[in-house]
């Protein structure tokens, strides 16, 4: 079949969203040539820059033409642009091969990816629900799995979520795990000096996330201040990521729980120092409320960092015994876990090892595998309808 496929969209700076889209389409692109599929890069679309093009793949631009600009029917998701259909259609794109959430058509046959479904578990977070966000994910969510022929998702949680709030067929899911990406996966040592910038202390607690709600940095504010306060434990933590409306909040806790000297703040990190970061740190504690599946415990495994992480519906599947996992509510289990990590070196041994061991079950090649595997299971499906004008 002809496939098309989306350069990645994502910014660098939206963190695991990027992370797993370059994953998937640099392993896609790997694979490409040893499987029975044309694969058509897609460049450009919602003014993403053209990332270098490979070799021996044809790429085409997906940039709105100007003369779709001045149709003044307000547009609010990418197949209700009909630019794109004619362009897909143009090239003989016989299947669309999504690596993000977006869909940029419902008319030919495509693959769509599911990342979670918070709107509709936990609409009390603003991230997922104010401004008429809950309505826009939800009208996306309908239409695009309605139409979708293979529904991607992570976990069985995953797939009972999908089933619950849309309906979807049972053979219409499919789930193929969050992959740990490659640069987690490089046991090369740090360079020494990376993190020499930020003069961190030893021993720290690390959190990359984006300041959302829902990430619960406050969760881990309370329970250090706890440790302080009962157990005269100083634990330093580390908070990288981007704001998105909440790090005046976590700032104004901080000092109001008195741990200035405790919390650094270092924005966005590149690549290098995030695997330093990791690599450094005495854990990660990654108490997010949202699942069913996250990527930093999956790079922290990677890395030799013992994790600690929310137990949130989906998290049993992905992170096995490797992980601590503690109510993201109770302060006390999340003190209590980091209590036991900075004094039990063997238990700090033992998940690391785990860790590692979970880290390499699943890989951005065994993903693609599986999406090239669904483009087979449907290439004689394909073959049944006339190729379209």
């Amino acid at each position: 079949m002809r496939v098309g496929i989306l350069s990645p969209i994502a910014p660098k700076e939206i963190g695991g969203g990027y992370t797993f889209e370059q994953e998937i389409f640099d392993q896609i692109l790997k694979l490409a040539p040893a499987s029975k599929h044309e694969f058509v890069i897609f460049e450009g679309f919602r003014g993403a820059k053209n990332s270098l093009k490979p070799p021996g793949f044809r790429s085409v631009s997906l940039k709105r033409p100007l003369s779709d600009r001045f149709v003044r029917r307000k547009r609010r998701f990418p197949w209700e642009y009909k630019w794109i259909d004619r362009v897909l259609n143009r090239e003989g794109i016989e299947f669309f091969l999504n690596t993000t959430f977006e869909a940029v058509t419902l008319t030919i046959p495509f693959s769509a990816i599911v990342w979670d479904l918070q709107h509709r578990l936990q609409p009390h977070f603003p991230e997922v629900s104010a401004n008429g966000m809950l309505e826009h994910r939800d009208t996306f969510y309908s239409h695009v799995l309605k139409h979708a022929t293979f529904v991607i998702v992570g976990t069985q949680a995953g797939k009972n979520e999908v089933q619950r709030f849309y309906n979807v067929p049972d053979q219409k899911i499919r789930i193929l795990p969050h992959p740990t990406p490659s640069f987690a996966l490089d046991e090369t040592a740090s360079v020494a000096d990376t993190l020499a910038r930020f003069n961190l202390p030893s021993n720290y607690v690390f959190y990359p996330a984006q300041f959302w709600s829902h990430k619960n940095h406050a969760a881990i504010l309370r329970a250090v201040a706890r440790l302080k306060e009962v157990d005269s434990l100083r634990v330093p933590v580390v908070f990288t990521g981007s704001d998105q409306g909440n790090e005046g909040s976590v700032r104004e806790m901080v000092d109001k729980l008195q741990l200035r000297d405790q919390i650094f703040f270092l924005g966005y990190v590149s690549r290098d120092e995030l695997r330093a970061l990791y690599q450094s740190a005495l854990c990660l504690c990654y108490v997010s409320f949202f699942g069913p599946e996250n990527l930093p415990p999956l790079e922290a495994f990677g890395l030799g960092c013992p994790v600690i992480a929310a137990d949130v519906p989906g998290a049993s599947e992905q992170l096995g015994d490797a992980a601590i996992r503690v109510n993201p509510s109770n302060d006390l289990e999340i003190a209590s876990a980091l209590k036991i990590l900075s004094q039990d070196k063997i238990k700090r041994d033992e998940l690391i090892r785990r860790g590692k061991e979970r880290a390499r079950r699943f890989t951005g090649s065994d993903f693609a595998k599986g999406l090239i595997a669904l483009l087979d299971e449907f290439e004689s499906i394909r073959r049944c309808s006339p190729a379209r004008a």
